[in-house]
C-alpha cells in the first residue's frame, strides 16, 4: 500500500519536483549563516586559523582594541591580508547588519539598477576600491534602515517555515488526540467536547494577541503558544469523523472483545486509518501556518522588531511605494513558497486517495 502511494506520489509530477524545490530551498535556508553573514566563514592571521561565525574574537587579536571584531572595519581587512587570508560568505551581510556605505539614501535600490560608478560612489576609491565586490553590494537592494533584503529574505524564509512546522507539529498531536477522544467514546463525550470547541472558536484571535502584546514582548515561542492554543481545532473534524466511523467496524469490536484498553484500540486498530485524512490536510495546514505569521508581522502583532520576517518585509513595501523591490521581493518569496506547498499538498492528496491507482 505504501509503495502504490508514494507511485502515485510520484505520478504527480507537479507535487514531486515541488517537494524537491521546497526541500533544497529550505535546507540551504537551514545554513544561513553559511550564505549571508557579516563575519567571515574562515580567517588565518599569524599562522593562526580562526572562525568567525563560531566564535566571539577580540579586536585586539588583529591589532585593535575592542572586546569585539568588526571584521567590516577596513582597517582590520587590512590588518588580515598583511598577515593571512580571509575567507567570506557569498553574501556579506546578515539579517541585522547595516550597510553604511550605502550609494544612495536608503531604501537603497538594487545594484543591477544603478550604473558601475553609482553603486561604488561610497567607496573610497570608487571602481577601484578592493572592497567593491560583489559580496559587499545588496543585490536585492537594501530596506528603509539600510539592512541587505536578500539576507532577510533567506533568514525570514527559515524563521516562517521553522515556525510553520513547528504549528502544523505541536497542533496536529493536540487535534488528533481531541478528535480520537470525541469520535471514539462519543456520546456525552463527544457532545460536551463539541460544545467547547464551540466556545473556543468564538474567541477572536487577533484581539487577544493585540492584549497580549501590549502586556508581554512577543517572541517566536510565546507567539507559537498562544497560536497553537486555537490552531488544534482545524483536524479535530476530521479525526472525529474518522473514529466515529472506524469504532463499530468488526476488527475493532474484536479487538474490544478480546479484552484490549482502549487506548491500544485507538491508537493501534483506529488511529491508522484516521491518520490518511489527517496527513492528507496537513500541507495545506503548514501553508495556512505560514500564512498567518506573515499576516500578523504585516500588522506589526508577530516577531519581535528586528527579526527577520517576510511581513515585515512586505509591510516595508507598502510604507515605501517609492521602493517596489522591497514588495516584489517579499511578495514572489512568499508566493513562491506557498505554490510549492500547495503542489505538495495536492500530490498527498493523490497519494493518499483510494480511487487513484498508478499505472
Amino acid at each position: 500500500m505504501n509503495r502504490r502511494r508514494w507511485e502515485n506520489f510520484k505520478a504527480n509530477r507537479r507535487g514531486f519536483w515541488a517537494l524537491w524545490i521546497f526541500l533544497v530551498l529550505f535546507v540551504l535556508s537551514l545554513f544561513a549563516e553559511l550564505i549571508a553573514n557579516d563575519r567571515p566563514l574562515l580567517v588565518k592571521y599569524d599562522g593562526q586559523y580562526y572562525f568567525p561565525i563560531y566564535q566571539n574574537i577580540p579586536e585586539s587579536t588583529f591589532g585593535g582594541f575592542l572586546p569585539r571584531t568588526d571584521f567590516r572595519d577596513p582597517f582590520i581587512q587590512e590588518q588580515i591580508n598583511q598577515n593571512g587570508w580571509i575567507v567570506w560568505p557569498p553574501i556579506r551581510y546578515s539579517y541585522r547588519s547595516i550597510n553604511l556605505q550605502l550609494p544612495t539614501p536608503a531604501p537603497s535600490p538594487p545594484f543591477w539598477m544603478m550604473g558601475e560608478e553609482q553603486r561604488c560612489a561610497a567607496y573610497p576609491e570608487g571602481v577601484n576600491d578592493p572592497n567593491c565586490v560583489l559580496g559587499n553590494l545588496n543585490w536585492l537592494g537594501t530596506d528603509d534602515q539600510g539592512r541587505d533584503v536578500v539576507a532577510r529574505l533567506i533568514y525570514g524564509f527559515r524563521i516562517s517555515v521553522l515556525f510553520g512546522l513547528a504549528l502544523t507539529f505541536f497542533s496536529s498531536i493536540i487535534g488528533v488526540a481531541a478528535g480520537a477522544i470525541q469520535g471514539y467514546f462519543g456520546g456525552w463525550t463527544d457532545l460536551l467536547f463539541q460544545r467547547f470547541i464551540e466556545i473556543w472558536n468564538s474567541i477572536p484571535t487577533l484581539y487577544l494577541l493585540i492584549i497580549l502584546a501590549a502586556v508581554i514582548e512577543p517572541s517566536f515561542w510565546v507567539l507559537l503558544g498562544i497560536m497553537v492554543l486555537f490552531a488544534w481545532v482545524a483536524l479535530v473534524g476530521v479525526v472525529r469523523a474518522e473514529f466515529l466511523r472506524g469504532r463499530n467496524l468488526e476488527f475493532v469490536m474484536a479487538a474490544r472483545a478480546m479484552g484490549h484498553s482502549n487506548l491500544f484500540i485507538m491508537f493501534r486498530h483506529v488511529l491508522p486509518n484516521a491518520m490518511v485524512a489527517t496527513l492528507t490536510f496537513m500541507p495545506f495546514i503548514l501553508n495556512g501556518s505560514i500564512t498567518t505569521l506573515t499576516s500578523l508581522d504585516f500588522l506589526g502583532l508577530g516577531l519581535p522588531p528586528g527579526s527577520p520576517s517576510l511581513g515585515e518585509l512586505l509591510a516595508q513595501g507598502k510604507n515605501n511605494l517609492q521602493a517596489p523591490w522591497l514588495g516584489i521581493s517579499g511578495f514572489m518569496v512568499i508566493a513562491i513558497m506557498l505554490s510549492l506547498l500547495v503542489f505538495v499538498g495536492e500530490a498527498v492528496r493523490d497519494a493518499f486517495d483510494p480511487r487513484k491507482t498508478f499505472r
